[in-house]
């Protein structure tokens, strides 16, 4: 071999071993976190995969539009990529798992709180007051989010002992057990269903993606009923779920990211409210069996009006 050809192969091996590298640093790769690809090739296309921008629209070509709210159950078959694996992976995590990479690590995700009436229009925002993200006040008020808040005795790191004010009183400090992958329930989604002329479609859009888990009384550890954790902006969340993977049984080269599993509508779901004038879900009025036939009438009413709004 020539000395120019030995040059041109260091610098090979050099440029290959510098993009693994890099690659490393990327969720879910297939590179471990010591820098061992844990198969036969370093899995790019996902992890630096783009947003696949929505269509242009102008309120003028909208003729019809109809906002619902919709439950994916994870206990359904379907909706297993979106749950598992409970144990994040090298090469794939769940969908909580994802959200907690992008508020905690990579700090682009924005959580909106709830408050005491059950917001879901975005209007609390959880920022810090200073700026920095980093800031020990505001992390630990995220980790309220994700997790149960406990009252627990303050201990004397010296001493191992409790911990008094100066009335004499027990000095607590609030802190956040984590929730996990297996503590989700379900995830509930907000979403607009608008008919575009200029396009010639019936199209949707998820505007909000809210997970769900079971709140448990403190004292008795009794479950007392399902709590929204928090809603996020689902096109600002797009940016996140696009890089990466979702689970594919037939062909483990063939995944999708989590924006294509929600871009294909490749999810089981149930409406549980529409607009109307009293604001009001489809579980206030109808229960058990009901519900699920009134929610299949909201469905069946959006496919009439797919067929006829040429007639309207």
């Amino acid at each position: 071999m020539s000395k120019c050809m030995k040059i041109i192969a260091l610098q090979l091996v050099f440029f290959i071993g510098f993009a693994t590298t890099g690659l490393a640093q990327l969720p879910s790769t297939g590179v471990s976190s010591s820098g061992v690809l844990d198969g036969v090739y370093v899995q790019e296309h996902i992890p630096t995969k783009r947003v696949v921008q929505y269509a242009h629209l102008r309120e003028a070509d909208v003729m019809w539009s109809k906002r619902v709210w919709r439950t994916i159950d994870l206990r359904e078959k379907m909706n297993h990529p979106l749950y598992y694996p409970e144990e994040a992976m090298a090469d794939r995590m769940s969908l909580f798992d994802v959200i907690r990479y992008g508020v905690f690590e990579e700090g682009s995700l924005t959580i909106y709180d709830l408050t005491a009436d059950f917001d879901d229009k975005f209007r609390f925002p959880v920022k810090p007051t200073n700026g920095n993200i980093n800031d020990p006040d505001f992390v630990k008020r995220l980790k309220e989010f994700f997790g149960t808040v406990a009252q627990v005795a303050r201990l004397d790191p010296e001493t191992d002992e409790f911990v008094y004010d100066d009335n004499g009183d027990q000095i607590y400090d609030s802190v956040a057990e984590p929730y996990t992958s297996r503590d989700i329930i379900r995830y509930e989604i907000k979403e607009d269903w608008f008919f575009d002329k200029q396009r010639s479609v019936m199209d949707v859009r998820i505007i909000g993606i809210s997970p769900v888990v079971y709140f448990r009384n403190e004292e008795t550890g009794d479950i007392m009923g399902p709590k929204n954790l928090f809603w996020l902006y689902f096109p600002e969340c797009r940016y996140v779920f696009q890089n990466f993977f979702v689970y594919n049984s037939s062909n483990d080269a063939m995944r999708m990211s989590f924006d294509d599993i929600f871009w294909k509508r490749q999810f089981s779901s149930y409406i549980h409210k529409e607009t109307n004038v009293f604001d009001r879900p489809v579980n206030q009025v109808w229960d058990g069996l009901d519900a699920l036939l009134e929610s299949e009438k909201i469905k069946e009413e959006m496919f009439k009006i797919e067929h006829d709004v040429w007639h309207l």
